[in-house]
């Protein structure tokens, strides 16, 4: 490490996933500024250079002239790209600052940022024993949501911070999710933590219902986000049975949602978002 840099406490690795008929053959949306960026360092961290390309070499897929290779579907694990490994704040903006926002990627495509060593699958050994929670959000939020989370995965606010593999936002047709994986899905007191942690840092609204689901179910069912066990908060509880029988209860009026930062996302991007949160 350099003069004038400042290391992250972990490292972490940006990974790119193109779902659908493109997964094979995508690669993550940039400028050829974002190609530059992913270069920005390799002299002065040739550890994290060294790991992220070999990573690269064995998850990126690969063509083939060969026309048996080439009718044969991809796997899920070879059409992740790796964008780069960070190990340095410096090397965290350097990639972050150029990748395109949420908000503007395809559908459905995901973005992972996981702990370096773990793979963004079900099967790692870092991810099998665990789960993940799930916050589900209107479109055109994503962008200030996931910002939120990866400043608060590298600052170390969440507790337990071994429990924590990574985290995911994943960009659909009608609603876009936003999910932290950790470790061990069956010690509730640990999970449970991570659950208000990740309620306080994003100023969810009470009427917020967050899911949790192990990975051996969704292995089991073939399924991120299908077959959940939804939390509801005791004040949501309250306030459901209280206004059973109205429609049209507009639950978002009262939450302003994380605070804007300075030169964020949700400063750069160009009216595109209310302030309001929309939840369902």
């Amino acid at each position: 490490m350099t003069s004038g840099t400042t290391r992250l406490q972990n490292g972490y690795c940006f990974f790119y996933h193109r779902r659908g008929k493109h997964s094979n053959k995508s690669q993550p949306p940039s400028t050829e500024a974002t190609h530059s960026a992913a270069n920005i360092g390799k002299s002065s961290s040739p550890e994290s250079s060294s790991s992220n390309n070999n990573t690269q070499s064995e998850e990126s897929p690969t063509i083939s002239n060969n026309k048996e290779s080439t009718s044969a579907p991809p796997t899920y694990e070879s059409s992740i790209n790796v964008v780069r490994t960070v190990n340095t704040v410096e090397d965290f903006w350097g990639t972050y600052d150029y990748l395109v926002r949420p908000n503007d990627l395809p559908n459905p495509t995901d973005y992972h940022f996981f702990r370096e060593g773990i793979k963004p699958t079900w099967e790692d050994p870092g991810n099998s024993r665990g789960g993940k929670w799930i916050v589900r959000v209107r479109k055109g939020l994503a962008s200030r949501y996931w910002e939120e989370t990866l400043l608060a995965l590298i600052g170390g606010q969440f507790p337990d911070e071994g429990e924590i593999c990574g985290a995911v936002v994943s960009i659909r047709y009608s609603e876009d999710i936003v999910s932290i994986w950790n470790k061990s899905s069956d010690d509730r007191q640990v999970t449970e933590r991570i659950r208000d942690a990740m309620k306080k840092i994003l100023h969810l609204p009470n009427s917020v219902h967050m899911e949790y689901k192990p990975h051996q179910a969704s292995l089991m069912d073939k399924s991120s986000f299908r077959n959940t066990t939804v939390w509801k908060s005791k004040m949501s509880e309250r306030e459901n049975s209280s206004s059973s029988g109205h429609s049209g209860v507009d639950r978002s009026s009262s939450n302003t949602g994380p605070p804007r930062r300075s030169n964020s996302w949700g400063e750069r991007e160009k009216g595109k978002r209310d302030i309001d949160r929309s939840w369902r």
